[in-house]
């Protein structure tokens, strides 16, 4: 079996009994905590079409050990008004099951946690019938799906075999949103667009949109990647920037998934957190990362074949030559150490260049942004970078081909 080693190593229980379909092909994990809409997004998956290969919902309903008691007496009853809906709703190919109410020691109590929790039960099912090119699918309990949900996820990975996930196309639901709300969420939106589209510029291999509610992998993926990880926040991006290291992550745009735009502080960080200090006045949504400091980053990855076995004096002479935001960057981080190890175990210019995005991330580049932010350049209207990296883009189209 595919997982047999992951499974034994995680020390991980099965906690859904009844035996897995043996045409199993989709399982989507859904994290539920004080959840009031969890069965509109159940709806919304019971009324898309179903695909040819079977599926499951995992709803793993769960708290902290240190919750207050009502939090969790409201957990045992939004368990039971699943559990009736699930009785009142089951069909053949598609199937429902609640997971808990999970308690989850404090130290790691979060939603990293209960997504690895409902994660690493898939892979239990998947793994009883041996199907390591079984689809993992990540969702919120507050996110509804269109009707076609399935059908393009089941197709977009038959079509991709060698790809080991794809994030899922979103739009935030508007509906009743008014004000500096709604304003919000479209200018959040905005960002995130053009966060995405400048990482692509830059020359970096891998850029994508990192959301918990829209994005899939396959089971053995997931494995070979080592799971998901318990951290409270930002789980799907240390999650989907690793993932790559394993194989291609595609984007499945013929499907949008619908997260709720509501405001939250269940997390650090993130589209709640972020959005109530918007209305709060203590954030500007309006503001963003300089165009400027993407443009010093494409100096610096246009020249990374010249840094294939170079050594430490034409380094130097190099650093020269790039942007002094980003050479002052490389001299901070040490990046000579990081550079002088890749070329210790790279045989050829392209395995290089694959080692070379792995080291200088996705985290990287966002302590890039953040340095030189801090040091050469304040942030910038959102709409006004937006336009120049339009016009940038207008004359090099193929930087998005993957």
């Amino acid at each position: 079996m595919f997982a047999e080693n992951y499974i034994q190593r995680n020390s991980l229980p099965a906690e859904i009994q009844s035996p897995p379909d043996p045409g199993l092909g989709i399982s989507i994990i859904i994290p539920c905590y004080r959840e009031p809409d969890l069965l509109s997004t159940l709806n919304s998956i019971a009324d898309c079409r179903l695909p040819e290969c079977g599926v499951e919902v995992i709803v793993l309903v769960n708290h902290s050990e240190a919750e207050d008691q009502t939090i969790k007496d409201g957990n045992f009853h939004d368990f039971n008004v699943l559990n009736a809906w699930i009785n009142n709703r089951q069909e053949e190919k598609i199937r429902f099951f609640a997971v808990g109410p999970v308690e989850f020691k404090k130290k790691w109590a979060g939603v990293g946690l209960a997504r690895k929790k409902g994660m690493d039960e898939a892979i239990i099912r998947f793994n009883r019938i041996n199907n390591s090119e079984g689809i993992l699918v990540s969702l919120d309990a507050d996110t509804t799906v269109e009707p076609n949900y399935l059908v393009e996820i089941e197709k977009y990975f038959r079509l991709n075999p060698a790809h080991a996930g794809a994030t899922i196309a979103f739009r935030h639901q508007l509906e009743g949103l008014t004000g500096i709300h709604l304003q919000g969420i479209l200018l959040y939106e905005q960002y995130m667009g053009y966060y995405k589209k400048a990482m692509g510029y830059t020359g970096y291999p891998y850029p994508m949109f990192t959301v918990g509610s829209a994005f899939a992998t396959r089971a053995g993926a997931y494995v070979k990647r080592g799971g998901m990880n318990r951290r409270k926040a930002g789980e799907d991006f240390y999650f989907l920037q690793n993932l790559v290291h394993v194989g291609t992550v595609g984007e499945i745009t013929e499907t949008v998934v619908h997260p709720s735009a509501r405001l939250s502080n269940r997390v650090p960080f993130g589209t709640g957190p972020l959005l109530k200090k918007w209305m709060a006045g203590e954030e500007d949504l309006r503001q963003t990362y300089n165009f400027e400091a993407f443009s010093d980053l494409k100096c610096f990855f246009d020249k990374v074949a010249g840094l294939f076995n170079i050594d430490s004096d034409k380094y130097e002479e190099l650093l020269t030559s790039l942007p002094v935001p980003v050479s002052a960057f490389l001299k901070e981080v040490a990046f000579w150490n990081d550079l002088h190890a890749l070329n210790r175990n790279c045989a050829s210019l392209s395995t290089f260049r694959i080692r070379f995005f792995h080291k200088f991330n996705a985290f990287k580049i966002l302590k890039f942004l953040n340095f030189s932010h801090n040091r050469y350049y304040k942030k910038a209207d959102l709409e006004a970078q937006v336009v120049l990296l339009t016009n940038k883009l207008a004359n090099q189209p193929q930087v998005f081909k993957q």
